[in-house]
């Protein structure tokens, strides 16, 4: 009784917990259906030539300042009450990129650059060849960078020491009479602390990019750092330099507002000629053009002065459109001088002030040829943290500042690394702050810097943030210096961890990338949500045809799996990618094994004259060791995948384990109080119906006499497999590198001609798969992907467009072609790639033996293990085989790839399902049936577990059908894969494991584990 009450109080939670958790998602849909409403109302009128089927840019500006200004705005649900959008908006289901579009990224940090940075010569010409040697065996090995560098060092140099290169830096302590290892352990110290650094830095620059609900992780052992940003479609390069740029502290001059009040109202009246149409074209104006457009002949009129220009301006409004109102005036409040009583003028140290949402604008504005040409050539634009309101809140007003740069040179008079050490203080007026302390170095060139800007300020800057701008009031000779501001104790502790690490640079490089336009997350979710909605029905009816009333049982426990896997998956945060809606896909198919392998033995009792509560009862209970061992193996494989898989893998790996934790609750516990309300109001259920009672109720098959059938079978199978390896496979983008492009055409596409004319472009001839139908192309290529340019992604795809010019419409603009022609891209790094092949191997062995020791455990017998091993490979070869020789014979793609990989793990966890029911029931006969044959006895077990063998693996199949006709073709490979592996998974269990038992140790009884 006591479990039962846990059982009901558990599920009752559960509900409650995931019906709390989902409203969130319709709270945000609800609200965001109502403000589209408005800005497609808003653009129809104000904009009347504007596209807004395709929900052009002037509706998604629109759309994404009214969800900006609604963020605190109360919206009302029956469940909550009242709750702001923000907080609903953070509580929200999390879909993936490959399902709302946006961009994702595996960046890699280079520790390189760290390790020259911590030696006390970067020059040494014994430090750099190790280094480069370290990058090479990188490649190929697994073990830490620092570890392969010093192993590369040793090599080089047999009598030198590591401390001669390190010790004296400062960096991680090194003396000079540390030994070898210890300079390791404190390199090894030094690199985690960067690769951890690196990972804030970033998340801070996330954090300000302005994306909704983006994600980073941080893989700490591989030195790998994840990030997700969904909705960033439209500027991939912005989002490569934002993400790629080395964290930086720098010291910098500014210009007052003085001093570019002139070159101010010249810009305005070049940004005017620009958007008047009598500027030069963008991308190809000149500095002689600029002259031209803001000097015109017969103009006699007087420049007006900052202080006139801010008066007539036209007053920026929340609800304006940058668009309607191109002018530096209308988004930028500069700061009028102040006169003090002696006539002199101040300056303030920021230019003026401007709102957080237009920067982009600003920054757009100031990129203009014409418009950059009016200032001077040293001055660089720069903003700062954000301004405090009324209420002491952080507002979205930011300060602008100009910076003075060394002309020729991007670094400033000082740089972070001139700071010593860092930490966390208060100043004199009590505020959080960050107290910083120089080297001897820096402390003389910080003199030399106050001495000479006495009276100015000084622009203290971080990744391009000004953090503080004090004015200089006497020259500063001791060193130590402040940032002081707006800052919480938090947020001064975590910028002064920042500054500490200054002198450990650990950049980070993009080793993989992917964009998903919105159309094809769309299609995705589309696609899911079709072979979800099929799959469940077809499921339910199934379990009501097959098991009569018992099956409302199964479809209860059915429906509460799915609640509660989706309900957790919200709660913790997870994100639901595609690969995550196929795994909710295969949760229908498997959730209703537990109930399947229960209700066959329930039958069973049944037939051996058992009444239903006694039947009910032994089916439970003989039924839980199948079961456990089925989703434990199950479990194994998912875990490992978890632990090896990235990106949208990771969220088919997540949704797989919860449901199969929650299958086990669902299908054995609340299955179990479901049958025992039901049977105490004196009723059962039936688990006959008129077509169980016939299939398979005389089952008498030989399957030991035509083992050696099943073995020749099995040889061409082991043949092919190993003829696959030497035939080759379709490789993804993911396992042999390179850029791939997924590209949507207008009329249906001739191959070839595409592939002569991208050849011409490449250099080399790419690889062309057909996706869904004849007018949508994937184009992949390995055009420049050893490039380390930061330009090279933006070149490749250039010269895309270029190609395929002929086969787009005439005068498609390049801007045009990628909002609307191209649905997604990717992009992997040999270094990458090699990665997860490597990975994908460990995966696979490590799943192989873990299915083999928990066999071994579970049975005692290492036969069970060896025939469970046997059964594996076979369906893991079938697999290869179908993959490899049927490459461009079926009319979708066959690739090796990550998802290729799910599928092979989980068609080695779910193909145990069947095998361990098998192997359960001939140990129990082995103890019941002493004095017959082997041979009578497995044929006995394999033939009176056919029918939930055969039931097992056909509701996974039938999802697994659905999923691959409807699902669409980002999941379209992996249920292919996992058909097949379904099937031999089935035909292995009965014709390979089984039967390979017989004549594996003859002599040996398969019942004498069981029977001591």
């Amino acid at each position: 009784m006591q479990l039962k009450g846990l059982v009901r109080f558990f599920a009752i939670a559960l509900i409650l917990i995931s019906i709390y958790q989902l409203h969130f998602t319709l709270v945000v849909r609800n609200h965001e259906k109502k403000q589209e409403s408005k800005a497609l109302a808003y653009v129809k009128a104000n904009f009347p030539n504007a596209d807004t089927d395709t929900k052009d840019l002037e509706f998604n500006k629109r759309f994404r300042r009214l969800l900006d200004s609604t963020k605190d705005v109360t919206v009302t649900y029956g469940i909550t009450g009242e709750i702001s959008y923000q907080k609903a908006k953070e509580q929200e289901l999390n879909l993936g990129l490959d399902l709302q579009g946006g961009m994702s990224v595996t960046l890699e940090v280079e520790l390189e650059g760290l390790l020259r940075s911590l030696a006390n010569n970067p020059k040494d010409a014994a430090l750099n060849n190790a280094i480069n040697e370290a990058i090479i065996q990188k490649s190929s090995s697994d073990a830490d960078f620092i570890t392969l560098f010093a192993d590369a060092y040793k090599k080089q140099n047999p009598n030198g020491r590591l401390a001669a290169l390190f010790a004296g830096t400062g960096g991680p302590t090194v003396k000079i009479d540390d030994s070898d290892n210890d300079v390791i352990n404190k390199l090894k110290q030094s690199a985690d602390g960067a690769i951890s650094n690196t990972f804030n830095v970033l998340q801070k620059r996330i954090d300000q990019f302005g994306v909704a609900q983006p994600n980073i992780q941080l893989d700490k052992t591989k030195g790998i750092i994840t990030v997700e940003l969904p909705g960033v479609k439209d500027d991939p390069e912005r989002v490569r330099k934002y993400l790629q740029a080395t964290a930086n502290l720098q010291f910098w001059e500014v210009y007052n507002i003085g001093e570019l009040s002139k070159p101010f109202e010249d810009a305005e009246k070049a940004l005017k000629a620009y958007y008047d149409g009598t500027g030069a074209t963008a991308g190809k104006d000149t500095a002689a053009a600029a002259t031209a457009q803001t000097t015109p002949k017969n103009d006699t009129t007087k420049a007006a002065t900052i202080g006139e220009l801010v008066k007539t301006a036209p007053a920026a409004k929340a609800d304006s459109s940058p668009a309607s109102v191109k002018s530096f005036f209308a988004i930028f409040q500069p700061i009028p001088p102040q006169q003090d009583a002696s006539g002199r003028m101040s300056y303030a140290p920021n230019l003026g002030y401007i709102a957080a949402r237009d920067t982009a604008t600003f920054s757009e504005y100031m990129s203009i040829e014409s418009v950059k040409s009016q200032f001077p050539g040293n001055v660089k634009i720069a903003f700062g943290v954000p301004e405090l309101n009324d209420k002491g809140q952080k507002s979205d007003i930011l300060p602008v500042y100009g910076l003075k740069t060394i002309e020729g040179s991007d670094k400033a008079r000082l740089e972070g690394d001139a700071v010593q050490q860092a930490s966390q203080d208060y100043d004199d007026r009590g505020r959080p702050a960050i107290k910083m302390a120089m080297t001897k170095q820096g402390e003389r060139i910080w003199g030399e810097f106050t001495t000479n800007n006495v009276g100015r300020a000084i622009a203290i800057v971080l990744d391009n943030v000004v953090y503080s701008a004090p004015n200089v009031i006497n020259p500063i000779t001791t060193g130590n210096t402040e940032i002081s501001g707006n800052f919480t104790i938090e947020e001064a502790q975590d910028l002064a961890n920042i500054l500490q690490s200054g002198k450990l640079p650990a950049p980070a490089k993009i080793v993989q990338e992917q964009v998903v336009g919105p159309t094809l997350g769309a299609s995705a979710i589309e696609g899911g949500a079709m072979s979800f909605s099929i799959s469940f029905i077809v499921i339910f009816i199934l379990m009501l045809v097959y098991y009569n009333t018992g099956g409302w049982v199964a479809n209860i426990s059915l429906i509460l799996n799915l609640l509660f896997t989706v309900g957790v998956l919200s709660a913790l945060g997870a994100t639901l990618t595609a690969p995550g809606i196929a795994g909710l896909v295969l949760t229908i198919g498997m959730a209703v094994d537990t109930n399947v392998i229960i209700f066959e033995r329930i039958k069973d009792e049944l037939n051996f004259g058992k009444s239903y509560q006694l039947a009910v009862s032994e089916g439970y209970k003989r039924s839980m060791a199948p079961v456990l061992d089925g989703h434990i193996t199950t479990l194994l494989t998912a875990v490992i995948l978890f632990y090896f898989g990235l990106g949208p893998v990771l969220g088919f790996a997540t949704t797989q384990i919860l449901g199969i934790l929650l299958s086990l609750f669902c299908g054995i516990l609340i299955s179990r109080l479901v049958t025992d309300f039901w049977t105490k109001k004196q009723r059962h259920f039936e688990y006959f119906t008129g077509i169980s009672k016939r299939v398979f109720k005389h089952a008498n098959f030989k399957f030991i006499e035509y083992r050696k059938i099943a073995y020749i079978i099995s040889v061409v199978v082991l043949v092919l497999g190993v003829g696959a390896l030497f035939n080759g496979f379709d490789q993804g983008v993911e396992y042999k590198g390179g850029r791939s492009y997924t590209v949507r055409f207008d009329t249906p596409t001739q191959n070839e001609k595409i592939r002569e004319s991208l050849k011409g472009v490449f250099g080399e001839s790419p690889v062309l798969k057909t996706v869904g139908d004849n007018k949508t192309l994937n184009i992949t290529t390995s055009f420049m992907i050893d490039n380390p340019s930061k330009t090279a992604d933006s070149t490749v795809e250039v010269a895309l467009y270029n190609g395929l010019k002929e086969s787009l419409p005439a005068g498609l603009s390049y801007a045009d072609f990628k909002k609307s022609y191209k649905q997604s891209s990717q992009t992997v790094q040999p270094s990458i790639s090699d990665d997860l092949k490597k990975g994908a191997v460990k995966a696979t062995i490590f799943a192989l033996i873990a299915i083999f020791l928990y066999i071994f455990l579970r049975f005692r017998d290492w036969r069970y293990s060896m025939g469970t091993i046997i059964a594996l490979l076979h369906d893991v070869f079938v697999t290869l085989a179908v993959f490899s020789f049927l490459k461009g014979v079926v009319p979708f793609p066959l690739e090796i790839d990550q998802h290729f990989i799910a599928a092979i793990l989980t068609v080695i966890g779910f193909s145990m399902n069947d095998t361990v029911i098998v192997f359960d029931r001939i140990r129990e006969y082995s103890g019941k049936m002493k004095s017959e044959p082997k041979g009578t006895i497995i044929n006995k077990a394999i033939n009176e577990t056919l029918s939930r063998t055969i039931m097992t693996s056909l509701t996974v199949f039938i999802t697994l059908l659905i999923l691959f006709i409807f699902g669409g073709e980002v999941t379209r490979g992996f249920a292919f894969a996992m058909l097949i592996g379904v099937v031999t998974g089935t035909y292995s269990s009965i014709f390979v494991a089984a039967p390979v038992l017989v004549d594996i140790a003859k002599d040996k009884p398969l019942g004498a584990s069981a029977s001591k």
